[in-house]
């Protein structure tokens, strides 16, 4: 167990050193271009299929150079070291963080062996397992009860064992085996699981229960709603107890290591396929927990998405810091945290199929670094975490970019796209003016990437204004962009499963270095906690409990009241 307080950051002389820059500080990006002709090329590095330019963030070389500081005298590389070998540096649950070790290639020497156990032979037998099940239901040879392949996977979870699933089954569509679709289920509303079942043949319908301990309360209620749904649509209702097994056996499946609860809920044993506790719920799609997505995209598109996370993880682990893409993007988004005042981060991915990738980071980001305390119980020095959020495309230009491009708040943006589209398509007749017959509608897309990423940096001068021709100097004033809005952007070939999971791994390592920096464990998730057990406790109180009504608060009583009231009861 790591016991040693972690380094107070503010007392690093790196981090006097951001603090007397930040003193006054004036960022000048059309300036530092403009004086500067190497700045692009010297601030935009690689890491596996990624490239990443940095250099419209609001940044320079002495300021890169106290950052950097800043992430030798905290640690850094030496902690991510401790993390790849297993030492237990979540230090409140006593455990090891090995979610690199998923994606560790089969047969990497030396073995992983962690508190006795051979870690990578457990990663592999599981990943086997999943893998033989796939190819059973994508050949066809796993039926449902009545004998007919399975045609729809609903996968019930929620927080990692449904954002990180949906997400990547998502960005991977075109990947996805013609005959199959993929749903999911994760909202205890009633509603969620209604309209993600209503139009399908309960005949052809596999359902995927994630839940590690198999006691999660709205993954294990809609379990059991579809489960009566199964036997509903099948006629079942009134049927033995035989029959009714005989049909959770071959329409559920689960992702848990508590065997003796998943057989009590009428699921074999033999089909529930374990993860681990080093493993956080945020960390574990490339577990069994994309279960649902193997079985969509199959064994080889899998094995890439797989190699894709380790090739960041070596790009981390062997790469100096000064070139170390996850750690210099973590370090400027200190820079903006606790030296600038952002509290939001955006990031805005210029492809369709990462539509879910903002909602997926928010859990990545803001439940791994949303903390008060540090990794010893001491409370924090610095401001932690950051508000994640955003859109893609050019449907968020529509929406938020004005607040980014003319608001009063410092909002870093993240640009993310991809060169080769999935679908390419030409408008082959234009509007005969801004677009030409036959435009290339990815390229035209594309253009608005980089020109939003231009005008957040460069912005326009009121000069500019008035030379287009404006005279009134209020006109003026609102056609004027001030500029220096900080952005980083990063382009891929095209959007495969190796590059996604560069992506999530990207941005997993950018987490990593922040949280080391601030001295959190970014490992556990206590917040979640405690509205959990409220929940419990009112719930019968919701239901009509008169003594339990009693027992609460005055505003949450005269609220349940209220919803009685609404309910008619």
């Amino acid at each position: 167990m790591t016991e040693s307080a972690p380094v107070d950051p503010t007392s690093t002389d790196g981090w006097k050193k951001l603090a007397g820059i930040a003193d006054g500080f004036t960022p000048d990006l059309r300036g530092w271009f403009d004086s500067d002709p190497g700045r692009a090329e010297r601030y935009t590095f690689q890491a596996a299929d990624l490239t990443v330019d940095l250099s419209k963030g609001l940044v320079d070389d002495e300021i890169l150079a106290a950052l950097l500081q800043v992430a030798k005298d905290t640690g850094v590389a030496e902690r991510f070291e401790a993390m790849l070998a297993g030492e237990h540096i979540n230090v409140t649950e006593d455990r090891a963080v090995l979610h690199t070790a998923l994606r560790r290639p089969r047969g990497t020497e030396p073995a992983l062996v962690v508190d006795g156990q051979d870690v990578d032979a457990d990663v592999h037998a599981t990943l086997d397992k999943v893998y033989a099940f796939a190819e059973q239901v994508r050949d066809g040879s796993w039926t449902g009860v009545t004998g007919k392949r399975i045609e729809t996977v609903v996968n019930i979870g929620i927080g990692g064992s449904d954002l990180g699933p949906v997400m990547v089954y998502e960005a991977l569509k075109p990947y996805v085996q013609e005959g199959l679709e993929a749903r999911f289920v994760s909202n205890i509303d009633p509603a969620d699981i209604y309209e993600k079942t209503v139009d399908l043949d309960p005949e052809t319908t596999l359902f995927i229960v994630a839940s590690k301990t198999f006691g999660t309360l709205e993954t294990l209620t809609n379990a059991r709603l579809a489960r009566q749904w199964l036997w509903e649509r099948l006629g079942l209702t009134d049927a033995s107890d035989d029959e009714k097994s005989d049909a959770v056996a071959k329409h559920f499946v689960a992702v848990s290591t508590a065997l003796d609860k998943v057989a009590a809920f009428g699921i074999d044993p033999e089909n529930a396929f374990g993860f681990w506790d080093w493993v956080g719920g945020r960390y574990s799609v490339d577990s069994a927990i994309g279960t649902s997505v193997v079985i969509a995209i199959g064994k080889e598109n899998w094995e890439q998405f797989l190699a894709g996370f380790h090739a960041v993880d070596e790009h981390v682990r062997t790469t100096p810091l000064e070139q170390n893409v996850p750690v210099l993007m973590g370090l400027l988004n200190v820079w903006y945290t606790n030296f600038l005042g952002a509290q939001s981060h955006a990031v805005l991915p210029y492809t369709q199929y990462l539509h879910r990738f903002a909602a997926y980071l928010q859990q990545l980001t803001m439940e791994s670094n949303g903390k008060r305390v540090r990794w010893d119980g001491s409370p924090v020095t610095t401001d932690t975490g950051e508000v994640f959020w955003g859109e893609p495309g050019t449907n968020g230009q529509h929406a938020f970019y004005q607040l980014i491009h003319q608001g009063t708040r410092l909002i870093p943006a993240d640009f993310i796209t991809v060169a080769k589209p999935a679908r390419p398509l030409k408008d082959e007749s234009g509007d005969g003016k801004a677009v030409q017959p036959g435009q290339d509608v990815h390229a035209l897309f594309l253009a608005n990437f980089f020109a939003q990423t231009k005008a957040l940096a460069f912005g326009k001068t009121a000069d500019e204004v008035r030379a287009e021709g404006t005279t009134d100097e209020g006109i003026v004033a609102a056609r004027t962009f001030t500029g220096n809005k900080p952005s980083t952007s990063i382009l891929a070939p095209e959007l495969t499963p190796s590059v996604l999971g560069q992506l999530i791994a990207l941005y997993e390592h950018i987490v990593f270095t922040e949280g080391t920096i601030w001295g959190i464990d970014s490992f556990d998730q206590w917040g979640v906690e405690l509205g959990k057990q409220l929940a419990l406790q009112i719930a019968p109180a919701v239901d009509g409990d008169q003594d339990a009504l009693a027992s609460q608060d005055s505003s949450t009583k005269a609220l349940i009241a209220k919803y009685l009231e609404l309910r008619g009861e």
